[in-house]
């Protein structure tokens, strides 16, 4: 299947706000939601509101190199920002989506000024100021473009921790998610505590005999 075209984002989302006396729209956005291991990732962003073009993209159509450098222009340029992390034990307590819900509201909370509208990449969070949720807003919309930059750079230099916690499971190069050699990893070293053990996949490897697993790390 050929790769989807490359989307330049723009301010249409966040001028229905302006529109309305809604200045300060804050673009949210996740990295993380669908691996097995280690926390999913959560940025809201502020970006001035001059409707100026930024370099911001979908972090998922830039290279790494690029993710770090347009986040470092996200940090500078925008009026407020903040990234939170909820960890394998609060996912697998509230559920993939109840966690990444809490961590975003986490997030929100700690912009200072405070938003007045907000626009998600899907994510329908439960606030009390309005809300735009369009799917692929993270290629739509600069606000949340620089969400995604933010939420994807700062995932990765945790789960480069966590490789260096965990060696033998190659966290660094799938980042936690459920490629063959993070599968055959865990048949050999079994599940940490970097794992979601509520996801399937790590749920069915627990529930083998121990026998296959040894000492779990």
């Amino acid at each position: 299947m050929a790769a989807p075209p490359s989307v330049t984002p723009d301010w249409s989302f966040e001028r229905e706000h302006w529109r309305r006396g809604h200045f300060r729209v804050a673009g949210v956005d996740e990295a993380g939601r669908g691996a097995w291991a280690g926390p999913v990732t959560v940025a809201a962003v502020i970006l001035p509101g001059a409707a100026a073009e930024y370099p911001f993209r979908d972090s998922k159509q830039l290279s790494a190199a690029q993710r770090e450098q347009y986040a470092q222009v996200v940090r500078e340029v925008a009026l407020a920002w903040a990234v939170e992390h909820a960890w394998p034990d609060e996912i697998d307590r509230l559920n993939i989506l109840g966690a990444t819900h809490a961590a975003a509201l986490r997030a929100l909370a700690r912009l200072d000024p405070a938003p007045q509208a907000l626009v998600t990449d899907y994510l329908k969070l439960r606030v009390d100021v309005p809300l735009s949720a369009p799917p692929r807003a993270d290629a739509l919309s600069y606000s949340v473009a620089a969400a995604s930059l933010l939420a994807k750079t700062e995932r990765d230099r945790v789960m480069l921790e966590l490789d260096a916690q965990h060696p033998g499971y190659g966290f660094a190069g799938h980042k936690g998610y459920g490629a063959p050699a993070h599968r055959a990893a865990l048949h050999e070293h079994g599940v940490t505590g970097a794992h979601r053990r509520s996801f399937a996949p790590i749920r069915a490897l627990l529930s083998e005999p121990a026998s296959l697993f040894g000492d779990l790390p």
